[in-house]
């Protein structure tokens, strides 16, 4: 059974069109949500047991909406989604867990730090509710454990104002394992960083990875991240899943088309860079954006 087994269809509308004027002003029609508006189907169909599955693909192919529905922050039309043969959604069965109880940990990315917050109040943050607002003490010490772990134990009283970009990221995975999801989601977790950095918090991320022991699913639009986080990269385009490249074998798997994309990578070259062709050949380079919600 694979840990992460999603199969779902979404239909999203952007905000309607306004009709009056030539710039968008002016009364919002009756009908305007399917006249007026742009339409953007989600087909998205994968399963995997790799530790670690990136989404790969331009801007407005989906990953985002997708990592979202898997969170429980956006309701499919139809299909289902499962974590390590839980089910989260089910159309059929009417079933649709809530986020807070799908046992996931989401890492945004511009981290969504709460500026009001200590460091320690941040990371804590996940561990308590309306209804419980204090920790116990096994909670507390886990939380300990967690600066401990990430190095953020002199900082516990600082607010995120007054860390770095990189500590900034360590406070919002300590938070996103303080409730020891089952998965982690992380929505570009290095564009906010400096390019000096993102070797070295790759490795650290990789290394978090291991030792907690949970599978991540994320988005990236970075060859350099994927090739050094990824186990399994799903490619998007349209909407769609058009392409799965395994990183481990090197090898590649048309979903949608059953020819390789030109500048098809040479099986002879060094692993590294016939990766890097693979990647880069799945994926529309022009930088054109899809029109579709952001």
């Amino acid at each position: 059974m694979p840990m992460i087994d999603v199969d779902f269809t979404a239909t999203l509308f952007d905000k309607p069109l306004r009709w009056g004027s030539a710039d968008g002003l002016g009364r919002t029609a009756p009908d305007s949500a399917t006249r007026n508006s742009r339409r953007f189907e989600l087909e998205v169909s994968f399963s995997s047991d790799a530790p670690t599955t990136v989404f790969f693909g331009p801007s407005g192919a989906g990953k985002s909406l997708t990592l979202q529905a898997v969170a429980g922050l956006l309701r499919p039309s139809t299909g289902h989604v499962r974590i390590n043969g839980r089910t989260l959604f089910d159309s059929d069965a009417g079933v649709d867990v809530p986020p807070s109880k799908r046992a996931t940990g989401f890492l945004f990315q511009d981290y969504a730090l709460f500026p009001h917050l200590s460091v320690r109040a941040n990371v804590a943050f996940g561990l308590t509710d309306w209804r419980r607002r204090r920790l116990s003490a096994a909670q507390a010490g886990h939380v300990e454990a967690l600066l401990e772990s990430f190095g953020l134990a002199e900082l516990a009283e600082t607010r995120p104002a007054h860390l770095s970009g990189g500590q900034r990221q360590r406070v919002a995975l300590a938070r996103a394992l303080a409730p020891r999801p089952q998965l982690l989601l992380l929505d570009e977790p290095f564009a906010a960083l400096n390019p000096l950095l993102r070797d070295s918090l790759r490795a650290e991320l990789a290394a978090v990875r291991r030792h907690w022991n949970v599978p991540m699913l994320m988005i990236s639009h970075d060859v350099d991240d994927v090739l050094a986080v990824g186990d399994v990269v799903c490619v998007f385009e349209n909407g769609r899943i058009v392409r799965e490249i395994d990183l481990r074998s090197g090898q590649s798997r048309d979903v949608v088309r059953r020819e390789l994309a030109p500048g098809a990578p040479d099986s002879n070259e060094p692993g590294r860079v016939r990766l890097r062709r693979m990647l880069l050949s799945a994926v529309h380079t022009d930088g054109s954006r899809d029109n579709v919600p952001p």
